[in-house]
């Protein structure tokens, strides 16, 4: 397979990284041509330790792109009219560069942690490391109440434990769908993690529905039952941990729904 072959495929997706990575279509632009330089100086870069191509392509831009040593500050970004993108964007702008390499790699082009991994030449613990720092800094502007719907209280604590370690405070934890329709209209949260069966046989899923009717947020779905979601039906899955959960997984999902929520946070509002 040519070098054509092997980069054209995954170029325009390469270029939608490194707009965010660097601020501006213009610096992502060259930052991509940059490295399509340094893959035909050396065609090496796409064969490294036996890397898929697009981990290959990414890894080499990665590499790129900070021995490049680039200016940090972010320019105006390119969002083309696109409200998530630009609110997504706007909370980029405060990243560490390597924080926000691992963050994208992981919510926006999809990379399985191991293969982000590679693509940054780091170990999964600091790949790790550099998502929850993301995590941290996107609580930071975007620290927000969370209510939390599961019957189960030891998966409970957990979830409290893992929201406080964002930066987040959790204002209730609702057992029945009742109780979380109550909590979220009275407390207006920023943000939901919902489990589907409740305590008293009620359903998390229609406590969402009828939440999402009125108000609306971000909804992260908890639960063991996955496939009660996947109906095409609304509220789509979009953000979904399935148990039995890692925590890096759930902080991650939280850190994504927080970032690509399309509301962001208000002209002059302050973080609590």
């Amino acid at each position: 397979m040519s070098i054509t072959e092997r980069v054209n495929a995954h170029l325009p997706f390469l270029r939608r990284f490194a707009r965010s990575v660097t601020g501006s279509q213009e610096r992502g632009d060259a930052a991509v041509v940059s490295t399509l330089e340094a893959i035909i100086a050396d065609p090496c870069r796409l064969n490294k330790e036996g890397l898929p191509p697009r981990v290959a392509l990414y890894r080499a831009f990665v590499e790129v792109f900070n021995a490049s040593a680039p200016d940090t500050a972010m320019g105006c970004t390119d969002t083309s009219g696109h409200s998530v993108l630009r609110a997504a964007e706007r909370k980029l702008q405060t990243l560490a560069p390597k924080a926000r390499q691992a963050f994208l790699l992981v919510a926006v082009e999809e990379f399985a942690p191991s293969e982000a991994a590679r693509a940054m030449g780091v170990s999964e613990a600091e790949l790790q490391a550099l998502i929850d720092e993301a995590g941290r800094d996107i609580a930071r502007q975007v620290a927000t109440d969370v209510v939390i719907i599961e019957d189960e209280p030891l998966i409970a604590l957990d979830l409290v434990q893992l929201v406080n370690d964002l930066g987040h405070r959790v204002v209730r934890v609702a057992r029945t769908a009742e109780q979380a329709v109550e909590a979220t209209r009275a407390l207006k949260p920023g943000l939901v993690l919902a489990d589907i069966h409740l305590a008293d046989g009620s359903s998390g899923l229609d406590a969402v529905n009828e939440i999402l009717s009125t108000i609306s947020m971000p909804v992260v779905f908890v639960t063991a039952f996955p496939q009660r979601l996947l109906t095409g039906t609304r509220p789509e899955p979009t953000f979904l941990v399935t148990k039995p959960f890692q925590p890096q997984n759930v902080k991650a999902i939280i850190s994504q729904a927080l970032f690509f929520d399309i509301r962001g946070r208000p002209e002059g509002a302050k973080a609590r």
